[in-house]
């Protein structure tokens, strides 16, 4: 099977890398942020609508490759302020039912590509069964 890359038109036209890449039945999404489709920054200094962002993504990301987020195996989440820790927690379980919760890493960091960005979210998954 060949690898398949993509930048779907629901994300963000970014350069120099791919958003997804399907190799067989494994999904990569590469770290979503928020930014809407037109490349436009949602909820600067709004941790909440910046997670929600980022998880639609995610969401978005993973249908184009025929996968959806209970498909989810491995999340690496980056975040620049520990008090939105809760905040985040509560946002992941409006995407991620409890029954399909993936391996997770929250890693806290001084900061991400842009200043204003409080969350990047990664996943691996499989193709939907």
């Amino acid at each position: 099977m060949a690898i398949e890359r993509s930048n779907p038109s629901t994300l963000a036209d970014m350069s120099g890398y791919s958003h997804v890449v399907k190799d067989g039945t494994t999904v990569y999404v590469a770290g979503q942020l928020s930014r809407n489709s037109a490349g436009e920054t949602i909820g600067e200094g709004d941790f909440e609508a910046q997670a929600v962002q980022a998880f639609k993504n995610v969401q978005a990301a993973l249908e184009s490759a025929g996968s959806n987020m209970i498909s989810i195996l491995k999340m690496n989440v980056f975040m620049t302020h520990r008090e939105d820790i809760p905040a985040y927690r509560e946002i992941k379980t409006r995407f991620i039912p409890d029954d399909a919760l993936p391996v997770s890493t929250l890693i806290l960091c001084s900061g991400l590509a842009d200043p204003v960005f409080r969350i990047e979210v990664e996943v691996i998954g499989r193709v939907a069964e």
